[in-house]
């Protein structure tokens, strides 16, 4: 290049490489040689050698490369029945959603995944149902969207702690590995006040050990940049949205500079654009699945390419899907001419034919 100047994917590839030098990533048995002080196996949550662990920022847990989101999109599709207000709607109390929910954290465990997040109260009764008996195999990431600072009568920090407390004693839990509140998805939109009142919160959990670790979600690149900059003890993880789209500004005026600085734990929300990019409906015999599983593993290795992110955290609905996106961890990063164009043509169709309430996907092309 001349004058010296990187292209993305050599700036990618070489913080990825620094990455693994440093412990802060530990590959796949397989994957390459491991790097001279890298953690221990032993320590890591769950290990499992097929699995790549990543460093959740300041937390310096060692997270599974792929994660498990709590949303189950297109469930029906594998257990029957219907949704008629969308997927929200499901009941958790019927065998079938139990049994699938069962089956495919434990699935999950036997593949080294080692983090599951819950962002609403039915996938945080859902999970820690399903993780009953087993709560040391993952980490739990908790949010009660509906009684945090999205909802005005729920933004100070009483109401805050209010509602952890109710969330916590009705699903079961002592604690969560991580409170992450969920802010507007327009989050500048929040008064200097009820920022301050958040953060109050999540200090408050963390000192009396209701919450191991904290942060929030947000879809506000510039308003999350602002938050890590100006609470980086309290920002210790943010969830924000992550697709093969997303690229990353290579200068001190992104997102991923401020993650970088401050060590910041990084979850990767909606890594398929909700579903967008596939052409089948998540039938298990459906036409598409062979295509859609190669999609969905191509999706996984553009996402991790970059080392920033801890992991994306897909919504996974069946065992194979599961077994699916684990098998992307050991397959290479880098696409080549041909994959790269199959990832790009399904990229192009998911954001054409994104339905009106996701298209803010479209604000997170660079970060």
């Amino acid at each position: 290049m001349d004058g010296g100047e990187l292209t993305r994917r050599q700036f990618v590839v070489g913080a990825a490489a620094a990455a693994v030098a440093s412990g802060s990533i530990l590959p796949a048995a397989g994957a390459g040689e491991r790097p001279q002080g890298a953690p221990d196996p032993r320590k890591i949550l769950n290990y499992n050698p097929d699995m790549e662990y990543r460093r959740c920022g300041k937390t310096e847990l060692m997270v599974s490369a792929i994660a498990l989101g709590g949303h189950w999109k297109r469930l029906v599709k594998i257990i029957g029945g219907n949704e008629p207000k969308g997927w929200m709607s499901t009941d958790i109390a019927q065998p079938a959603f139990q049994k699938n929910r069962y089956d495919v954290v434990t699935r999950c465990i036997e593949r080294g995944i080692n983090y599951v997040d819950a962002c609403c109260g039915e996938e945080i009764l859902a999970y820690s149902r399903a993780l009953r008996g087993r709560r040391d195999k993952m980490y739990f990431g908790y949010s009660w969207h509906v009684r945090e600072s999205r909802y005005p009568e729920w933004r100070s920090a009483k109401k805050l702690q209010e509602g952890l407390d109710l969330g916590l004693k009705e699903a079961g839990l002592d604690y969560c590995d991580l409170w992450r509140i969920s802010l507007l998805v327009d989050s500048g939109k929040h008064t200097r006040g009820e920022v301050e009142e958040a953060v109050a919160a999540l200090d408050w959990a963390k000192k009396t050990g209701r919450a191991r670790f904290v942060g929030v979600s947000s879809h506000d690149r510039a308003h999350l940049k602002h938050l890590v900059e100006t609470y980086p003890q309290q920002m210790e993880v943010i969830l924000t949205p992550y697709t093969a789209k997303t690229k990353v500004v290579e200068d001190e005026s992104g997102l991923w500079a401020a993650v970088r600085k401050h060590d910041v734990g990084w979850f990767g929300i909606k890594p398929f654009a909700s579903n967008s990019v596939f052409k089948g409906d998540g039938s298990p015999d459906g036409p598409h699945v062979e295509e859609d599983n190669r999609i969905a593993r191509l999706c996984i290795r553009s996402i991790l390419a970059n080392p920033a992110i801890t992991a994306p955290i897909p919504g996974l609905i069946s065992v194979a899907q599961v077994d699916n996106v684990c098998a992307a961890i050991k397959e290479r990063r880098d696409l080549d001419a041909q994959e790269k164009a199959e990832l790009d043509q399904a990229m192009d169709r998911a954001w054409a034919s994104l339905p009106p309430e996701y298209r803010w996907m479209k604000d997170w092309d660079f970060v």
